[in-house]
């Protein structure tokens, strides 16, 4: 059954990979993004992908556009069936360098933005007791990771308002949540963070510096044949099968990678020694 999607953030990489895979797979898509200057690489991979794509301006910062969306989309199709909360930014920086108007926005736009737009479309998902809500989290919104205390934090988040509004809308309306935990996405995502730390003073003479060499040196180095990153569109499959799914996962994890990564917040390690020394082993050699 052709299912009527709208998804954030689909100027670029995996938000691009979505919207197109949604698409062939015979769905109603509204891709839409804050800026719809930047449209064309969506619109060329859906032309040479032979599909169609409905291109909206939503900005996750903005409730009257995403309301406006919403409402546009409602009254064409009287209804959406899922949301995809792509729309998010990277931020690599250690909290004593990060001003407070960086936090902000860091935290406006991974976390309130999904908050936002979940709430414009609850609504006619409760009056039709069914939809569902797709988070794209990261392993970083279950285990901490150098540099990345305050995208973390937004992704923590993220996860505990999915998991809270599952204990009682799914079981009450129906409404589906799922969370989606890709590692790492070899996609102008991480070069926009690399561009952001340049763009904000670049690497700081201080105590962390060596630190912070060792991790963006990694992370370069990590996009060349490590198992750690996938493809968008690898990442977009696994975001398909949840949309596809009859009874979809309140989280799931995109690789083995992924899934090794993130096992170690089970319980299995009490102390959290474990995961501190897999996650220096990973970022950080």
């Amino acid at each position: 059954m052709s299912k009527i999607i709208l998804v954030t953030g689909t100027s670029t990489g995996l938000g691009i990979s979505i919207a197109v895979q949604a698409a062939k797979a015979g769905h109603i898509v509204y891709a839409t993004m804050r800026n719809l200057a930047k449209r064309e690489e969506l619109d060329v991979s859906a032309k040479t992908a032979g599909v169609v794509v409905n291109v909206m301006a939503l900005d996750v910062q903005s409730p009257e556009t995403i309301a406006a969306a919403v409402e546009q989309i409602i009254q064409e199709h009287g209804r959406i069936d899922t949301l995809v909360n792509n729309a998010g930014s990277g931020f690599v920086r250690n909290i004593e360098q990060a001003g407070d108007a960086e936090i902000q926005q860091v935290m406006d736009v991974n976390f309130m933005g999904v908050v936002r737009c979940t709430r414009a479309v609850l609504p006619q998902m409760r009056a039709k007791k069914s939809g569902h809500v797709i988070n794209i989290s990261s392993v970083g919104g279950l285990v901490g990771q150098p540099f990345n205390e305050i995208y973390c934090g937004a992704k923590f988040a993220v996860e505990g308002f999915t998991e809270a509004l599952a204990s009682y809308v799914t079981p009450g309306f129906g409404i589906n949540f799922t969370t989606i935990e890709p590692g790492g996405i070899a996609t102008e995502f991480s070069n926009n963070v690399l561009k952001q730390v340049a763009e904000t003073g670049g690497m700081l003479d201080d105590d962390y510096l060596p630190l912070l060499q060792k991790y963006v040196g990694g992370s370069q180095n990590r996009q060349d044949g490590s198992d750690i990153y996938q493809t968008a569109d690898q990442v977009a499959e696994v975001v398909m099968k949840v949309i596809d799914a009859e009874h979809p996962p309140l989280r799931t994890r995109t690789s083995a990678w992924s899934e090794e990564f993130t096992k170690l917040k089970t319980g299995l390690d009490p102390d959290g020694r474990k995961q501190r020394d897999l996650v220096v082993e990973s970022f950080l050699n």
